[in-house]
């Protein structure tokens, strides 16, 4: 994968060697008493913990991935490995690209917190820049932002329309789905605020009052962006979907109101560059009308609704900003990223508000 990884610090490392008897019980066919593992840290995410796990059987070598949840938080939803294990053992087989579940511990005594292992996909991720040899070729580099554009909404497309049943049908209550989550996120942001953003509050009171009607049922992601792919070298296909603690059942017009506030464009604020969100307003790339009008086309209808789809990502994805600033301001990590995080939050409220005023972009 393009991500490098780092040595895990001391807060976030792992005990490599109660970790390693645990995989020879766990995966005897890819991990022995005589092998050796080296365990280092994927730095890019803002939740979960990702690791590299690389294993040397006497030469014959491979990689696997462990999550595992973040320090200093205490259960929920988003941080159950046991199932988020679940969704990709359900993916199985219904064309969704996604990591081979290999093994899951709800032991927190193994490395200290349930934990699971996967496949390691072999590709690229791409944040705030292209890839070297992409950026090379201006031209060419402009093409192929907007080949991954249609690419990253015709996957999402797909996504929606996995039938719904079996294992896949207990992830959520698609009844009420948009209410629950207006009033959840709302809730959440009241709980994490360490500073008053009036903005928030008003879209807040603006989204429970403008709830679309009628919702539709399908698998959401949750948190379906561009960094959260693993690619093919050229950016055209998508290997594998990264990160589903927070997939559910629901609507999907929520869903790519997340997507859509991740989905930085030309004109936007710089400060989401500096979140590695930025590569989606290269030149080439769709913007947020034009990635709206190709997952309808992609689903087989225009997108209704799409404003309110926008406002409530733009407000999600600032709740989550604000709970992640909230623990690094209580000293839960020390990761010096997320300092930003605290200006994010009003940034994200004044372009859900531009929206509202039908001065913004988005639609």
């Amino acid at each position: 994968m393009s991500d490098a990884t780092i040595p895990p610090g001391d807060v976030r490392a792992l005990p490599v060697a109660t970790l390693h008897r645990w995989l020879t019980g766990a995966l005897p066919s890819l991990v022995s008493g005589a092998s050796t593992i080296t365990v280092e840290q994927f730095p890019a995410g803002f939740s979960n913990l990702t690791y590299r796990v690389d294993v040397d059987n006497g030469g014959c070598a491979h990689s696997l991935v462990l999550r595992r949840p973040p320090h200093g938080v205490a259960g929920g939803v988003a941080h159950d490995m046991v199932r988020e294990y679940g969704i990709l053992e359900a993916l199985q087989g219904t064309g969704v690209p996604v990591p081979a579940p290999l093994a899951c511990c709800a032991d927190p005594a193994v490395v200290g917190a349930p934990f699971y292992v996967m496949e390691l996909v072999e590709g690229r991720i791409v944040r705030g820049a292209p890839p070297p040899d992409w950026a090379r070729d201006e031209q060419g580099l402009a093409a192929r932002m907007r080949q991954l554009s249609h690419a990253f909404a015709t996957t999402l497309a797909a996504l929606h329309a996995v039938p719904v049943h079996g294992a896949l049908a207990s992830l959520g209550r698609p009844q009420g789905y948009v209410a629950r989550q207006v009033e959840g996120w709302t809730r959440r942001w009241i709980a994490a605020r360490t500073h008053d953003v009036p903005a928030m509050d008003r879209l807040a009171t603006w989204l429970a009052a403008h709830q679309p009607a009628s919702e539709r049922v399908a698998l959401l992601h949750n948190d379906f962006k561009i960094d959260n792919l693993v690619l093919d070298d050229d950016g055209t296909t998508v290997r594998a979907i990264l990160d589903w603690e927070m997939a559910t059942i629901g609507d999907p017009l929520l869903d790519l109101g997340t997507s859509l506030a991740y989905w930085v464009e030309a004109g936007d604020p710089p400060l989401f560059a500096a979140l590695g969100l930025g590569v989606t307003a290269l030149p080439g790339s769709l913007t947020r009308r034009e990635f709206i009008e190709a997952y309808g086309q992609a689903v087989g209808e225009p997108v209704m609704n799409a404003r309110f789809a926008l406002c409530f990502g733009r407000f999600k994805v600032a709740v989550i900003a604000q709970q992640i600033f909230a623990r690094y301001r209580q000293g839960h990590t020390t990761d010096r990223r997320f300092a930003i995080l605290g200006d994010v939050v009003p940034a994200l409220a004044t372009l859900a508000a531009q929206e509202l005023e039908g001065t913004g972009r988005g639609r």
